[in-house]
């Protein structure tokens, strides 16, 4: 093979996807039977268990308000990594800021799904417990606390608590980046989300509308397109995640369309 055939060639990954292919993803919905909505999702070698828990109080600052409110909580389980970790967030220390941050991150995202008007003065508390870590772990736990949270609404339209749609629309997550070798990669794993040179989480509606970016460049700063590139990669994934969200929901027999408000 010639030095220009070589060079002709598409640069492969490491695991031999293409350069807008998601990991693999599964969920398994009602995981949890105790929780109003859960779903076990995995991403690649990366998984989460998600659950939604209802509560019919609201935080103090909402009381009398006539608003609800959507929060999340998030964990490393000890063994999630290779080598187990020092101890759970919570026992006998606060949280890390990392957890901190996630979670926040994860309950700001999926606030933007709902009408809080609309749900009430109820709660529901998103619970994120990463089983097994290969990167993407936030933006798994949003994608996946999104079918919890729609399987939560669901079970309470279905008891007549819910009286109207609630949910402004699908919500997901999924990360890209800019590799070393030049390539653009979407959904990235622990091996090339730590050698990236560009990595970049995308949280954004089905229909591409924006709730969030995280993304730094690792070392020397790179030009407004690289991020823009980065930006619609993103955007693809989320819209696969949010056709793979519903195509789970419906198999469970959660028609959306009942708790989307119309446009």
């Amino acid at each position: 093979m010639s030095e220009a055939t070589k060079a002709e060639q598409p640069v492969a990954r490491i695991d031999g996807r293409a350069e807008n292919e998601l990991r693999p993803v599964s969920m398994d919905l009602h995981f949890h039977t105790m929780s109003e909505g859960s779903v076990l999702y995995r991403c690649g070698k990366t998984l989460v268990l998600c659950t939604a828990s209802v509560d019919l109080k609201v935080p103090p600052f909402l009381e009398g308000k006539g608003k609800g409110w959507v929060t999340a909580e998030y964990q490393m389980h000890p063994r999630s990594n290779p080598i187990r970790r020092e101890s759970r967030d919570g026992r006998g220390k606060a949280p890390s800021g990392r957890t901190q941050e996630i979670q926040r991150l994860i309950g700001r995202a999926l606030r933007a799904a709902v009408d809080l008007e609309k749900l009430g003065e109820r709660q529901i508390q998103i619970d994120c417990d990463v089983l097994e870590a290969d990167g993407g772990t936030r933006t798994a736990s949003i994608t996946g606390g999104f079918v919890a949270l729609a399987l939560a609404l669901e079970k309470l339209r279905k008891n007549g608590v819910l009286t109207t749609p609630v949910l402004r629309a699908p919500v997901a997550a999924t990360s890209a980046g800019f590799l070393p070798n030049g390539l653009y990669a979407l959904d990235l794993h622990y091996a090339e989300d730590s050698k990236a040179e560009v990595d970049l989480n995308v949280v954004a509606t089905e229909s591409g509308d924006l709730i969030e970016l995280q993304g730094t460049a690792e070392g020397e700063p790179v030009a407004r397109a690289v991020m823009d590139k980065l930006v619609d990669l993103g955007l693809e994934g989320v819209a696969s995640l949010c056709a793979l969200q519903r195509k789970a929901l419906a198999g469970a027999g959660v028609d959306l369309a009942q708790l989307l408000i119309a446009k």
